[in-house]
């Protein structure tokens, strides 16, 4: 079943379970999705998001929740955080399983190897064959670093 398949059964589920919270994530899972067509189709690009678009954008609302609630959590809205900290579960259950750091440091050398870098240079290379085939699986913010120093090393 496809990801667009898997989340759209899952908003019927939480309709007919009544669930309010999730029903209300999937909804904007679903509207974060539509939208994206809709800009490609203004540019007049491919109209389907492919799965690998599906995953960045339930990445990217990932990582909007967690700024989120880190900032509610600062000014004392620990009511709103936690709201935010529910809606990332129900956006994770859609995203791939999390890469341990020993899957993460064989994937930047397999990464490394495939594309032939050589140098600093070849990080945006490196970078997008990470992203490729690894979007949802691990943190580039945090891989970024670890290519540069992999790089550097030679």
């Amino acid at each position: 079943m496809s990801l667009r398949a898997e989340i759209t059964s899952a908003l019927k589920q939480a309709m007919k379970d009544k669930d309010a919270r999730r029903l209300s994530t999937l909804r904007l899972i679903s509207a974060a999705i539509k939208d994206r067509e809709i800009a490609l189709r203004g540019s007049g690009e491919e109209e389907t998001l492919g799965e690998a678009d599906v995953l960045a954008i339930l990445g990217k609302m990932v990582k909007q929740r967690q700024e989120s609630a880190r900032t509610y959590e600062e000014g004392g809205r620990l009511d709103l955080a936690e709201r935010e900290l529910a809606e990332i579960e129900v956006i994770e259950e859609f995203l791939p399983r999390k890469l341990d750091d020993k899957e993460v440091a064989a994937a930047i050398d397999a990464a490394v190897a495939e594309v032939g870098a050589s140098s600093i240079r070849d990080m945006g290379k490196v970078m997008g064959a990470l992203k490729a085939r690894y979007t949802g699986q691990m943190d580039f913010g945090a891989v970024g670093p670890q290519v540069k120093a992999r790089l550097s090393q030679g």
